[in-house]
């Protein structure tokens, strides 16, 4: 399930660090999870799309590893990145 431009757009320009970052860490974490979301709606219909599972299971993965890298570099982004996403309590 790809996003749609404006949709990728506004999660930039929510999550990103200065005027043109696309790519931050916090950047990719935002898009993985908005991207994880879509996929999980898409699941309550499509209950036995086996294919996707295993698309989501990879998102999942780099999404975890991406804030593994960012709580190590940076522990109050971290926080500040799972709360405005609802990742954890």
């Amino acid at each position: 399930m790809a996003l749609l431009k404006e949709e990728t757009q506004q999660i930039v320009k929510q999550f990103q660090r200065k005027e043109l970052d696309t790519g931050s860490p916090e950047v990719q974490v935002a898009l993985l999870t908005q991207r994880i979301t879509k996929l999980t709606d898409h699941f309550k219909a499509f209950k036995k799309d086996y294919h996707s599972q295993r698309g989501l299971i990879n998102l999942v993965e780099r999404r975890r590893k991406l804030l593994n890298y960012i709580r190590a570099k940076k522990p109050e982004t971290y926080t500040k990145l799972i709360q405005d996403l609802g990742l954890r309590k």
